[in-house]
């Protein structure tokens, strides 16, 4: 009888490290063990070098995919970041407030921003910003049109599932309602906005941007003391931003030879409190 010899080829200890990376899902160690262990062998690292480099690369890869995928979560729009925001054409209080904002402390503190101002001011580009640095600092962030999340609501109400639903949106550490002046206003609607609000109160940020003053909310929220209400828990820890200035629209409109309606400016018509010196209420 013949015998078959078996040629059994030994790993590499390289190779036997690589696939134990595989198993522990460590892609970054994977992808850069080789190369940086001939770096590690040419500078004369030691094996703690080596591993600390490995480690680094790991850590910023996933960093770096979190960030990937909270950007892809949040319905953020990808061209209103902070690099693309014309700071020059904000006001000194409000690009004073911008770069605090922008590092998360209001939302590790659970307070809420509200944006106000006329059409064409750049609210909406003041707080996708802010929501986009948000994430880089670890935050997960929703952006959606306000009567968007309203129709949302509705639909949950509507098949009994509404606490689910909102313990879905608790997940956002920071949710971004634009345009919260175009709800249609019905009862309902005010009344599922009105829970998502008392929900998040002092627990998760909500960042609004609207083009109606207080005092005009009750379009909103119908009711005199629904709106009293609503307002009490945004202002109670909140920053508030008055966007002033000409309509980016109107100017570009202008440039192309489009002659559009003149607008005059308002203000937040504000509760009587007393800010701190963050501007928060």
């Amino acid at each position: 009888m013949t015998s078959v010899a078996v040629n059994t080829v030994t790993p590499s200890p390289l190779d036997a490290l690589l696939v134990l990376l595989r198993a522990l899902k460590l892609p970054a160690f994977t992808r850069h063990a080789e190369e940086i262990a001939i770096k590690a062998s040419r500078e004369g690292w030691t094996f703690s070098q080596y591993l600390q480099h490995l480690a680094e690369l790991e850590i910023e890869e996933r960093r770096t995919r979190r960030i990937d995928r909270a950007l892809r979560d949040s319905d953020l729009p990808a061209e209103k970041t902070l690099a693309t925001l014309e700071r020059g054409r904000l006001s000194p209080k409000v690009m004073k407030q911008m770069a605090s904002l922008c590092e998360g402390g209001f939302v590790e503190r659970g307070e809420n921003l509200l944006v106000f101002g006329l059409p064409g001011r750049g609210k909406s580009h003041v707080v996708a910003a802010i929501g986009h640095e948000l994430i880089r600092h670890g935050y997960r962030v929703l952006f959606t049109p306000t009567f968007a999340l309203v129709q949302r609501l509705l639909a949950a109400k509507r098949d009994l599932r509404l606490e689910r639903e909102l313990a879905t949106l608790d997940i956002y550490h920071a949710v971004i309602l634009d345009d919260i002046g175009y709800v249609q206003q019905s009862r309902d609607e005010m009344e599922v906005l009105f829970t998502f609000l008392a929900e998040r109160y002092e627990r998760k940020s909500v960042l609004i941007t609207s083009n109606l003053v207080f005092s005009d909310w009750i379009r909103i929220f119908k009711d005199p003391m629904t709106t009293a209400a609503a307002i009490d828990r945004l202002v109670h820890h909140a920053v508030i931003l008055e966007m002033t200035g000409p309509s980016y629209r109107s100017e570009e409109a202008r440039k192309r030879g489009v002659t559009t309606p003149a607008t005059t400016t308002t203000t937040t018509d504000q509760p009587t409190t007393t800010p701190d010196n963050n501007g928060a209420m």
